[in-house]
């Protein structure tokens, strides 16, 4: 069974947007990168809205993230 969990698109990187966990920054890891345009599409968005928009995702058992959504 996956997990779901909340986390924060920071930035866009040429065409990926990097994402962190929505905790408080002292408690995040290092931001992991995904690409923006499967993100915004998921989610109902253009590219450049992404950039601090609080998603949730689906954890999977290699711990990539996938099923965004809204938060």
């Amino acid at each position: 069974m996956s997990e779901r969990v909340n986390v924060k698109v920071l930035l866009l990187f040429g065409d990926q947007a990097e994402v962190v966990a929505d905790v408080p920054a002292g408690e995040r890891a290092e931001p992991v990168r995904y690409p923006a345009a499967e993100i915004a599409a998921a989610v109902g968005l253009g590219v450049k809205e992404l950039p601090g928009r609080t998603l949730s995702a689906e954890v999977g058992a290699d711990d990539r993230l996938s099923g965004w959504r809204l938060a």
